[in-house]
């Protein structure tokens, strides 16, 4: 016989209470939306790091995109690494940290994971979405190579803090 006191259930709310606690919820998703978005800090072993060149905003960056409902964040990551330049996640990737992306909206994050263990299963043909996906040197980084992607870079490969603003 156990010494501890039996649990009782939390008291439930009126239907009410609840119908209008799911309205006020909806609400707020609907008039104050938070996004989330993923990028994937591909690492090879000849210490080179992947990275695209979109059609539609200027620079490079490392794969990515938006995290879909009902999509865990690692799974949007993986779909988006796959569509954008044909690599596959083979291992879990290392979750490196979240960012807030005020540039985008005022409830934009990032989610930026370290994938290290895949494999490229294919070459991306450019189209109007991603018009190259390379590997570069991370010592002769291309031109046009985006302040958040150089700061991660320098977090991830050379021991900088992490300041939690994309």
């Amino acid at each position: 016989m156990s010494s501890e006191p039996k649990r009782q259930a939390p008291p439930r709310c009126p239907w009410s209470e609840r119908v209008r606690t799911r309205i006020f919820h909806w609400l707020f998703v609907l008039l104050r939306p938070m996004t989330l978005g993923v990028r994937a800090v591909v690492l090879d072993a000849e210490h080179r790091v992947l990275l695209v060149r979109h059609g539609y905003v200027v620079g490079w960056h490392f794969p990515g995109g938006g995290v879909d409902p009902g999509e865990t964040c690692e799974a949007a990551m993986a779909r988006e690494l796959m569509e954008e330049a044909c690599v596959e996640v083979l291992a879990p990737a290392r979750l490196h940290g979240l960012f807030f992306n005020g540039r985008i909206s005022p409830r934009d994050h990032v989610a930026v994971y370290v994938v290290e263990n895949f494999r490229v299963v294919g070459v991306r043909a450019p189209d109007r979405e991603i018009q190259e996906a390379r590997f570069f040197d991370l010592s002769d980084l291309p031109k046009g190579v985006t302040r958040g992607t150089r700061e991660r870079i320098a977090e991830i490969c050379g021991g900088q803090a992490a300041n939690g603003w994309w």
